[in-house]
């Protein structure tokens, strides 16, 4: 398995950077991953991290040396990534709980498959066209039931999401895949910072201008000039797909021919899944939202 692959997260004018992004591999497999904390809700950048961690460390337990099924891991990997963030809070005593949005693509088999949870994207693109690019989970790209098309603009909350990995609901998330990747094909995982400022067409077109480590500082360089003081944390992760008949790999490029069965490889800050992990079920999950639930409305009462 060849592939180029380039990452970068960038500040903007924001006073913290929330975002978090990394890609793991090993000889036949390989998971690219951002997570976008969510602000207006305590330590977005510990959700995002928690849930780039948790998702990791699944893949790592099992992608031996392949995922053997794709859809039934990303919903656990994103299923895990919730209830760590859940399960932070409830240790920590939070009266809010930390969010997240995140995206995830794995790319096996010359396929790719992915999840995705509230207003990160993928994009597919190829020979200049795209492919695919991922519909956010908000009131503007999907209005509740009830509201036409014409009316959809009109939405007073269109902005807004209505999913996200730690909130109190069970967070709602789309599967896609597998899509079979052919030579040159760019797939990028993006937040709101790159594709709030550059249009779908100015992102396909940057893409497509050259090889990932070269288009992506610059696609990166112009969504930050372009929103100025205002800008918005800006993280982007890209792969270009070699097919096994490509010419030899560049020094940028990660080649996993050579790895052995055994080994992984990841650039996500090291961290994983507590022990007991699988004993915070769905169940356990609904306690703890509860008493999150019961802390605020006694926090309400006693200001009253």
């Amino acid at each position: 398995m060849k592939f180029s692959v380039f990452q970068v997260s960038r500040k903007g004018g924001r006073q913290l950077n929330e975002d978090r992004m990394g890609y793991s591999y090993t000889r036949s497999s390989g998971i690219l991953l951002l997570a976008d904390g969510m602000g207006g809700h305590p330590e977005g950048e510990v959700a995002a991290q928690l849930a780039l961690q948790a998702m990791s460390a699944l893949y790592q337990k099992q992608a031996t040396p392949v995922i053997e099924d794709v859809t039934a891991f990303l919903t656990s990997a994103i299923m895990a990534a919730h209830r760590q963030i859940i399960k932070y809070a409830i240790e920590k005593g939070m009266l809010d709980t930390p969010r997240t949005t995140v995206v995830a693509a794995v790319v096996q088999n010359g396929t790719a498959s992915w999840v995705h949870c509230g207003d990160s994207r993928l994009y597919l693109v190829r020979k200049g066209q795209l492919v695919v690019r991922t519909r956010d989970h908000s009131y503007l790209e999907q209005p509740p039931k009830g509201h036409t098309p014409t009316r959809r603009a009109e939405h007073t909350n269109r902005n807004i999401l209505f999913t996200c990995l730690g909130s109190p609901a069970k967070p709602l998330f789309d599967i896609a895949g597998p899509v079979a990747l052919q030579q040159g094909d760019k797939l990028m995982l993006c937040s709101d910072g790159l594709w709030g400022t550059l249009s779908d067409d100015e992102i396909v077109e940057q893409l497509d201008a050259g090889v990932v480590g070269e288009t992506v500082p610059a696609m990166v360089d112009k969504a930050l000039q372009r929103a100025g003081a205002t800008s918005d944390n800006v993280t982007v992760i890209a792969l270009e797909w070699e097919t096994p008949d490509a010419p030899a790999p560049s020094d940028n490029d990660d080649t996993t021919v050579k790895i052995e069965d055994s080994v992984y490889t990841s650039t996500v800050q090291s961290g994983g899944l507590d022990a007991d992990e699988d004993e915070l079920d769905d169940a356990a999950i609904e306690r703890s939202i509860a008493e999150i639930n019961e802390a605020i409305r006694r926090s309400a009462a006693k200001r009253r």
